[in-house]
């Protein structure tokens, strides 16, 4: 059986699957970053890391601000399409649970998106915190709990209506763990963080159809695709109409749809040099 990080990698190599996060989520997912390097005050004086860069979105972010930065991600196609859209940048590949940095080498730790992904968010945690300088800063962004992101409740919650949650996909950490705002003030500060905050950043996906969200999540994604992609025909077609029927209270006048779909974002501090 293969590990919950050889899931994920095989998921981020697949070419597909990358174009249709980076088509289809692309829109949504860059909402937050501004406001995630704001909570950090990145600057040009900072040299800063983005890990799981994915295409590099938020590590152009940051060299537009003037400061230096480094986009890593465990995926060479990731790499390859980071690479191709911002040639002018650096990408590095590496795991989040083993940054390929020495000690004390960056101003800020930046992550959009990523941390759901890594088999060990504590130890990303704890890299993150060996490799920023004394009173270095972190900031990551996670999906707020499917209460809140209406496209991922409706799939989820279609799902076990309707199909099966238990498709044997290898077990990893709860996809909406640093969602709630107790667990990840626990787990930066466990790892040595310090002024640990979490606050929701609102983010509306603004789509054509409602069949959009389900394509979206169907193709674009790894844990959910992948759960969606093991039902069988008649359950799948099922949950489709079950979203379609719970989104259309977001549909708008003259057509489209304003899905909210916030996000987590969480910030901590390294302690200064005694």
């Amino acid at each position: 059986m293969s590990t919950f990080r050889d899931f994920e990698l095989g998921r981020w190599e697949d070419p597909g699957v990358c174009a249709a996060y980076l088509d289809r989520l692309g829109e949504l997912v860059v909402q937050v970053i501004e406001p995630m390097l704001d909570a950090v005050a990145v600057g040009p004086s900072d040299r800063v890391l983005d890990m799981a860069t994915g295409a590099g979105t938020a590590a152009a972010a940051v060299a537009e601000r003037g400061a230096a930065v480094v986009g890593v991600d465990f995926s060479a196609e990731q790499l390859r399409r980071a690479r191709a859209e911002h040639p002018e940048l650096t990408f590095q590949q590496g795991d989040a649970d083993a940054l390929p940095f020495g000690g004390e080498s960056f101003d800020a730790v930046v992550c959009n998106f990523g941390v759901p992904h890594f088999p060990d968010p504590d130890a990303f945690f704890a890299e993150s915190l060996r490799v920023l300088r004394p009173a270095g800063r972190l900031a990551f962004t996670v999906w707020a709990e499917p209460a809140h992101t209406k496209a991922f409740g409706a799939v989820l919650d279609a799902v076990a209506r309707f199909g099966s949650m238990d498709v044997g996909l290898p077990p990893g950490p709860n996809f909406f763990r640093e969602a709630d705002g107790d667990t990840a003030r626990q787990s930066l500060t466990a790892a040595g963080f310090e002024a640990v905050s979490v606050a929701m950043v609102m983010q509306t996906w603004e789509l054509p159809d409602a069949d959009d969200a389900f394509e979206s999540i169907r193709t674009g994604t790894a844990r959910t695709a992948a759960l969606l992609q093991a039902q069988q025909p008649e359950a799948l077609a099922r949950i489709r109409q079950a979203v379609r029927e719970e989104l259309t209270v977001y549909q708008v006048d003259g057509g489209g749809y304003r899905i909210p779909m916030p996000a987590v974002l969480v910030t901590g501090a390294k302690p200064p040099a005694p």
